[in-house]
């Protein structure tokens, strides 16, 4: 009841997100430190705070909750994994940049150690990682992770037309646009962000057409065609 509406099933977001993250929060905190229900409130409290432009806020929770668990239950792998997730997005929120990176290389390489490289989740993990290697000195490194890891995993056991198959996809043409042609993006009427099924990634798209500087380029052209083909067959035209 705290993260879904009954009536519709998405997630509450907002201010309404944030109210809930606090009430939560209050219905709980009088329990002890290793009572489940606490610890989950926590954790609500945290993202909700995060969601809400509240990074700096956020983060003393979500520090506090990781050590909860590590306290009370540290056999239960996957639940810190996902705590250190949430902690090293909101290093990342507050710029701490490098902090950031070595814990989701750690939780990355947990990842994969427990559940395996096909897991959705170590997915997901590793295209945040591979955010932080698109700046300069780690182009190289997060190309290689997108293009011969993550990719491949994904069109193997997701399947083309999945979303996170086709958001991997994206990351790989921005990642080799971005290298050496960074100041591209700039004169784009569209945001890097805004990738859905319409304007924003046609956009991309044309411009793309009146590049004609290399080889890495057209493999960047190629693969957003093919990602633009592949959602309106799944999603249907814009």
């Amino acid at each position: 009841k705290w993260e879904k509406c009954f009536d519709c099933g998405q997630d509450f977001h907002g201010a309404v997100c944030l109210a809930l993250g606090w009430a939560c929060w209050k219905t709980y905190v009088g329990r002890p430190d290793r009572d489940g229900f606490r610890s989950t409130s926590m954790e609500l409290l945290g993202d909700a705070l995060r969601q809400s432009s509240l990074p700096k806020e956020a983060l003393p929770v979500l520090e506090a909750n990781l050590d909860l668990l590590r306290r009370y239950w540290s056999n239960d792998e996957l639940s810190i994994l996902n705590a250190q997730g949430n902690l090293a997005n909101c290093l990342d929120d507050v710029g701490r940049l490098d902090e950031a990176v070595v814990l989701k290389r750690r939780v990355y390489a947990r990842r994969v150690a427990t559940v395996g490289v096909s897991d959705k989740r170590t997915l997901l993990d590793g295209l945040n990682l591979s955010q932080h290697f698109l700046r300069p000195g780690l182009w190289a490194e997060g190309i290689t992770l997108l293009r011969d890891h993550l990719l491949p995993t994904a069109r193997r056991s997701l399947g083309l037309d999945h979303d996170l198959t086709m958001d991997l996809d994206q990351k790989l043409a921005f990642a080799i646009m971005q290298n050496p042609f960074s100041a591209f993006f700039e004169n784009l009427e569209c945001t890097r962000d805004d990738l859905s099924v319409n304007q924003p990634i046609q956009c991309v798209v044309d411009d793309l057409f009146f590049l004609n500087t290399g080889e890495e380029l057209l493999e960047a052209q190629s693969i957003m065609l093919d990602v633009v083909q592949r959602r309106r067959r799944v999603f249907g035209p814009a």
